[in-house]
């Protein structure tokens, strides 16, 4: 039986594609084998088309950190179903599913990143493991079958805990159903040697732009997605650039190209064909210097109408020197409370506010640089390793039990019934239940469940 420091985990991604969930939890996974436990990650999909933008897992700065940690990382090479949004059917084949079982088989906990990767682990016949799922939205509504899904897997017994970026996420979740009790609130934080201010940075990036050292810069780190209310931004944009005349615009995140036939449009319909000021306008796409684009910054700028539950861009920002102006939605408010400023969604309002934060960035100075260690990464995995620790604790046998013992104590397992032990596999781990795998997992037919007998629906706008 596995202590604490060589607990095994199994992450499970939906695709490998721009976002900050992906961020996040990536960095919890690099952190937590860093520590000393083992971890592999499993993506359904190998290739995802989104925000006009084709994404190869292989390509992606997740996927490459994760593997450069010395983390496996495998797939079951999907490459259609995921297409802005939507999620792929929940029926999977029978090669899937005893790859899946494969990779559960080896695990004694498994990381689900967001609800939608449950439409693969709660198929029936997969090893019994308590799955801890990673909220990071606030609009638990919107996440169609996914929300279903995380309902089930509670149901069955199979999702253990889910670990909420935000409260508002918890509250959010909570009032659709979800018992308060498997919510647990662990907010976002990230790498406080590589998100800080940076003079070196801020030159270095600027120069690249040719902007001038002392022109004021707005950053807006975001994927072109609806609940990011682009258009919202680029109203502010124009009023703001129109009033600062040595402004710039910085766009950057999936989507955020000139390649982009939407967001050609609404640059277009924000900017009625003013070159003076879009030539102001820096689109840059996926950018794996992020540091230096918010170190480079005076404002990081979020206009986001719903979704957002602890937005990763406005604390990296906010580490780097930038000051935050954003929307009053999901946990906005609370964080940047003392720090920077919150705004009605009006493009006057928030143009106003983008030049008063900037006048106010180095009276806001002291406090950003005291608040660094409420946004640790280093609290975060710390949480993320004590929650995983209690539920593995608790977790015996395949049945639910009262966590008697301290947490990263070594638990017996309940030994397996003789009359059902040729129904289980065991994985190298003798007493401990793994959950039926029926025949059909390892062949080529795999019959679903009542469940899972349908076709998936799409999803609207994942973060």
């Amino acid at each position: 039986m596995r202590t604490r420091r060589g607990l095994r985990v199994l992450s499970v991604y939906e695709g490998f594609f721009s976002g900050g969930a992906r961020i996040v939890h990536t960095d919890v996974v690099l952190g937590l084998a860093e520590g000393g436990q083992s971890h592999r990650v499993l993506s359904i999909h190998g290739e995802v088309h989104r925000e006009a933008t084709r994404q190869r897992m292989e390509d992606d700065h997740c996927y490459r950190a994760l593997t450069a940690g010395g983390v496996g990382v495998t797939s079951l090479g999907r490459s259609a179903g995921l297409v802005d949004g939507a999620v792929a059917a929940s029926v999977f084949s029978g090669p899937e599913l005893a790859e899946t079982a494969r990779a559960m088989a080896g695990a004694d906990v498994i990381l689900s990143l967001k609800e939608q990767p449950l439409a693969l682990l709660n198929q029936g016949g997969l090893p019994r493991r308590p799955v801890v799922v990673g909220l990071h939205r606030s609009d638990p509504e919107n996440q169609g079958p996914a929300l279903d899904e995380l309902r089930a897997g509670i149901a069955e017994g199979k999702v253990a805990a889910a670990v909420c970026c935000a409260e508002s996420t918890r509250r959010a979740y909570e009032a659709a159903g979800i018992p308060g009790e498997v919510l647990h609130v662990i907010p976002n934080g990230v790498d406080l040697l590589r998100y800080r201010p940076d003079a070196a940075a801020r030159l270095g990036f600027r120069s690249s732009l040719g902007i001038e050292p002392s022109a004021p810069v707005v950053v807006f780190a975001a994927r072109y997605a609806g609940m990011k209310n682009v258009p919202l931004f680029l109203r502010a944009a124009r009023t703001w650039l129109a009033q600062e005349g040595g402004g710039h615009v910085v766009m950057c995140g999936a989507g955020m190209t000139d390649t982009n036939p939407a967001l050609r449009t609404d640059i277009e319909a924000a900017f009625a064909g003013d070159r003076a000021l879009t030539d102001r306008v820096h689109l840059l796409g996926v950018r794996h210097d992020m540091e230096a684009v918010y170190a480079g910054s005076d404002v990081v700028a979020l206009t986001s109408v719903s979704g957002e539950a602890a937005p990763l861009c406005l604390i990296e920002g906010m580490m780097c020197g930038a000051v935050p102006v954003t929307t009053d939605v999901g946990d906005s408010a609370s964080i940047v409370a003392g720090l920077g400023f919150v705004t009605p969604p009006d493009p006057g309002a928030i143009a106003l506010t983008w030049s008063a934060a900037i006048s106010a960035r180095a009276e806001l100075a002291p406090a950003l640089e005291l608040s660094r260690e409420r946004f640790s990464r280093t609290r975060m995995i710390a949480a993320y390793a004590a929650l995983l620790d209690e539920v593995y604790a608790s977790h015996v046998g395949g049945q639910w039990v009262a966590a008697q013992h301290a947490v990263g104590d070594a638990v017996p397992p309940l030994p397996v019934p003789e009359d059902d032990a040729a129904q289980y596999a065991l994985a190298g781990e003798p007493g401990l239940l793994q959950g039926p795998l029926l025949g059909e997992v390892l062949g080529l037919g795999v019959g679903l469940d009542a469940h899972h007998g349908g076709v998936g629906e799409e999803i609207a706008d994942e973060l």
